[in-house]
């Protein structure tokens, strides 16, 4: 198989790590330093499973060992891609069979193991398989959808390097994903190798360039693709690189891999990390079922390593689009210390009417966070404008007008109080009904 610039290559083999994880008196004792270990460390790592991904790994290969698994080269490398592997573990229906027939071109299917282990094999209006599993409206394009409806393209200053806000950049790495979620804002690019998109060393070395001759910019988001799908010494190589610039302040990672892949998280990744301190890596998580033993230890591993953790969440029409599922969600996020950022209401891509919501369910639901958990818990609601405008961020309102020099407010119980404000105009223009006092 050809792999894709920053595709995981080969993992080394893992018979030896199976010889002894078989054998329990040959067993290295997880208390010894990683050094003693050798290169045999990263293949024994302990990772734990849960108990659904047990079963699933049991009934659907039952060939592949538990290093293996956890291996993350592995999963990568056998990820469910064609029509075949996904009706040996799910029974599609008509709708989804056709739609993985007329594929063509990017945003391939692609979907973990692990991943997989996580969704119905029966039920195809299940949230994780209706995220990853192509269904017949991707193939229809409603008014007001395009292929880059950000205008990335169009803010590209050189290849892969997106400069819209004054001092940040969006850096696009790789054109792979471990996972491909069928509403990417970059559908247009990923998973498509010899499309009209590259990604490849000389192309990140134009960027850097740019990066170091502009001493305005002081944020580096990495993206793609997903840049955590790069080597330990791709990554080592760019992330040193971007901190040789002086004025670089700021350094973030946007990833789905520790959701979708979280055994990628090893210990020679983290050190990696920490070499380069301070990172801050964004998150893109979707739903509770997410929230697995595996993510925990992803998390546990990164935070515990100083790295700063967000989360990302795309609002998604009968998937997570309720006050108590994302409310469940985002409690979950802060016991395992991520802190949730932003909810996005759903890009225009084309072909994604059927993942989007209406604004007003956006403001409903932080309607519903606000002042109902805490504030740690309640991201913020955002519309990545259309055409380049930068994120947009929306509010329920809660000014409910103005008598004199009172501001007069509604809060999250729907009670109105007042706020002594002489100087403000702050509600001026709003006419108070009888009610509202």
């Amino acid at each position: 198989m050809n792999l894709l610039p920053g595709e995981p290559e080969e993992p080394p083999s893992c018979q030896t790590a199976t010889t002894l994880l078989a054998k329990p008196h040959l067993r290295i004792s997880s208390q010894l330093p990683a050094q003693s270990l050798g290169g045999l460390s990263a293949r024994l790592e302990r990772f734990p499973v849960g108990p659904l991904t047990r079963a699933f790994r049991k009934r659907y290969f039952p060939e592949v060992e538990l290093a293996e698994w956890n291996d993350w080269r592995w999963q990568a490398r056998r990820r469910i891609r064609t029509l075949a592997e996904l009706e040996r573990i799910f029974m599609l229906s008509d709708d989804e069979r056709d739609a993985v027939i007329r594929h063509e071109g990017s945003l391939p299917l692609g979907i973990t193991p692990y991943y997989a282990s996580l969704m119905s094999r029966h039920d195809a209006l299940e949230p994780l398989r209706r995220t990853h599993v192509p269904v017949g409206t991707e193939y229809v394009k409603t008014p007001g959808e395009a292929d880059d409806p950000l205008g990335e393209d169009g803010h590209s200053v050189v290849p892969g390097l997106v400069h819209r806000y004054p001092d940040r950049v969006l850096f696009l790495t790789t054109g792979f994903c471990s996972t491909y979620c069928r509403y990417c804002t970059r559908s247009r690019m990923v998973g498509e190798p010899g499309g009209d998109y590259s990604f490849s060393r000389p192309q990140w070395e134009q960027a850097l360039d740019y990066i170091a001759e502009h001493t305005e910019v002081r944020d580096v988001l990495l993206s793609g693709g997903d840049p955590l799908t790069l080597s330990d010494e791709r990554l080592d190589y760019l992330l040193g690189r971007l901190r040789a610039i002086k004025h670089v302040e700021f350094v973030r990672l946007g990833t789905k891999v520790p959701v979708v892949l979280p055994m990628r998280i090893t210990r020679s990744l983290i050190k990696v990390l920490k070499k380069h301190t301070p990172v801050w890596m964004s998150l893109h998580f979707t739903h509770p079922a997410e929230l697995t033993p595996e993510v925990t230890e992803a998390t546990t591993r990164l935070a515990d390593a100083g790295i700063p953790l967000g989360s990302q969440t795309v609002l998604l029409k009968d998937i997570n689009d309720s006050v108590e599922t994302l409310k469940s969600l985002y409690r979950g996020l802060l016991m395992r210390r991520v802190r949730p950022y932003y909810l996005y209401q759903c890009d225009p891509i084309t072909g994604s009417s059927h993942f989007r919501t209406s604004v007003d369910k956006g403001l409903e639901i932080m309607q519903g966070l606000r002042g109902h958990t805490t504030g740690y818990a309640v991201p913020t609601f955002v519309i990545d404008a259309p055409g380049g405008g930068g994120k947009i961020p929306l509010l329920p309102d809660y000014v409910v007008g103005r008598e004199g020099d009172d501001l007069i407010l509604r809060n999250f119980e729907g009670k109105t109080y007042r706020y002594t404000d002489p100087d403000g105009t702050v509600g001026a223009d709003r006419a108070l009904s009888a009610g509202a006092l």
